[in-house]
C-alpha cells in the first residue's frame, strides 16, 4: 500500500491541482477525485492486496457508523485514503444492493460533506479559495451559481429561481421566500443554510454513482466485508417497511409512503405523523417503528421525540394534531372528497365504516 499511495501521490503532484489536497479528503464524490483514480491507472484488485486491509476496514467502520449507529462519521485522513475508502463503500453499497441501505448511505454521505462545506465557508478567510469551493461544489456539480456578499464575507447570495427550485422542497417556515432577506434577485444566506440547500442533489449524485458503476468483477476483499456488513444490516432493515392497512387521511397515507421510499421527511411532516398517531392511540413503540425507515433514524433520538409529544417528557404537555389549516400553508395537504368537512387530520373518516380511530 506504501508504494500505491507513494506512487499516486508522485503522479498528482504533477497535475494542475487547483484544490488543495485537504479539500480532495473532505469532498472525494468531486471530478477531481475521479480524475486522480483514473490517472493512476488504479486496477480494482488491488483492494486484494494485504496492505490494504486498512482501506477495506476503514470502509468497513464507516458504514457501520452512518447505517448502524445513524451518526455522521467524522473521522478525516489523508486525502489517498479517502479517496480509496470513499471507493470501497461505493462498491461495497454497490454490491448489497438494497436499495433503502444505499439511499440512506447517500444521505450520511451528503451530510457528511455538508458538515465540512458549511466549517469551510465559514473559515476560509482567503476569497479565492472560498469561491474556488462554491465553483466546484455549487457550479460544476449542480449548475447553481453562489457569490459571497461584498459587503459581508459570512452571508452568500444565490439567484431567487435557484433558491426556488430547492428550498421548495422544504415545508419549514422559515425556507419560504417571504422570510428571507431577498435583494436585488438574490437571495442572502449564511453558510450552513447556503450548504443545505444542496444537501438533496448531493445525496443524489452519489445515489447515482453507485446506481451507475458497471464492474465485471468485485474484489474478493470488498465481497467479504460487504456480505460482513449485509449480516449486520439486513435485520435492521428488513422489518423497516411500514404496511399502511389503516383507514389514513391522504397527509398521514402521503407521509407515510414517503418514509417507505427511505425518502426524508422535513420536521413538520414527521410531528403531523407522530401527533396523529398519538391521536389514534397508536403506542410510543408503533410510532419509533414508524420512522425506522428514515434515513436519518436514530432510535433514542426519535424515542424521546415522540414521548416529547405525547406529554410523558420534557414538558409534559401532549401536543395536538396540526390543523388542516396549519398543514396546507406548510404544502403538507393530499386533500381528497373524503376530507371534505374535516379541519383536522383526526376527524378525518369519522363517519365512515373503515374508520380505525
Amino acid at each position: 500500500m506504501v508504494f500505491l499511495l507513494q506512487y499516486i501521490y508522485k503522479l498528482l503532484s504533477t497535475l494542475s491541482i487547483k484544490l488543495g489536497t485537504g479539500d480532495i479528503a473532505k469532498y472525494p464524490f468531486l471530478n477531481e477525485a475521479s480524475d486522480y483514480i483514473r490517472e493512476t491507472h488504479f486496477d480494482f484488485e488491488e483492494f486484494n492486496r494485504p496492505e490494504m486491509r486498512h482501506i477495506i476496514n476503514r470502509a468497513a467502520e464507516r458504514m457501520e457508523t452512518e447505517l448502524i449507529s445513524g451518526t455522521i462519521y467524522q473521522k478525516l485522513d489523508k486525502y489517498e485514503v479517502e479517496i480509496l475508502t470513499f471507493l470501497v463503500t461505493l462498491m461495497v453499497a454497490k454490491y448489497i444492493g438494497i436499495g433503502l441501505i444505499l439511499k440512506k448511505y447517500s444521505l450520511f454521505e451528503a451530510m457528511r460533506a455538508e458538515r465540512f462545506l458549511s466549517e469551510d465557508l465559514k473559515k476560509e478567510r482567503n476569497e479565492q479559495r472560498k469561491h474556488l469551493l462554491l465553483s466546484k461544489i455549487f457550479e460544476e456539480l449542480f449548475k447553481v451559481t453562489v457569490d459571497v456578499d461584498s459587503t459581508d464575507n459570512r452571508l452568500f447570495k444565490v439567484r431567487v429561481t435557484d433558491y426556488l427550485m430547492r428550498a421548495s422542497h422544504f415545508h419549514e417556515q422559515e425556507w419560504k421566500l417571504i422570510n428571507r432577506l431577498v435583494h436585488m434577485g438574490y437571495v442572502y444566506l449564511d453558510a450552513e443554510e447556503t450548504v443545505r440547500l444542496i444537501r438533496s442533489e448531493l445525496s443524489t449524485l452519489i445515489y447515482n454513482r453507485v446506481k451507475s458503476m458497471t464492474l465485471s468483477t468485485f474484489p474478493e476483499t470488498i465481497k467479504l466485508k460487504a456480505d460482513e456488513l449485509r449480516v449486520k444490516l439486513v435485520p435492521k432493515y428488513e422489518h423497516s417497511i411500514y404496511r399502511v392497512t389503516g383507514y389514513y387521511p391522504p397527509c398521514i397515507r402521503h407521509a407515510l409512503k414517503v418514509m417507505n421510499q427511505g425518502e426524508n421527511l422535513p420536521h413538520s411532516a414527521r410531528l403531523m405523523l407522530a401527533t396523529y398517531m398519538l391521536a389514534i392511540g397508536k403506542s410510543i413503540d408503533d410510532i419509533v417503528i414508524l420512522f425506522h425507515n428514515a434515513p436519518d433514524f436514530n432510535e433514542k433520538i426519535t424515542r424521546y421525540q415522540v414521548e416529547h409529544l405525547a406529554g410523558t417528557k420534557g414538558s409534559h404537555t401532549k401536543y395536538s394534531v396540526p390543523s388542516c389549516e396549519k398543514l396546507r400553508n406548510e404544502n403538507l395537504c393530499f386533500a381528497t372528497e373524503e376530507c371534505s368537512g374535516i379541519i383536522n387530520p383526526s376527524q378525518f373518516g369519522r363517519n365512515s365504516k373503515n374508520y380505525n380511530g
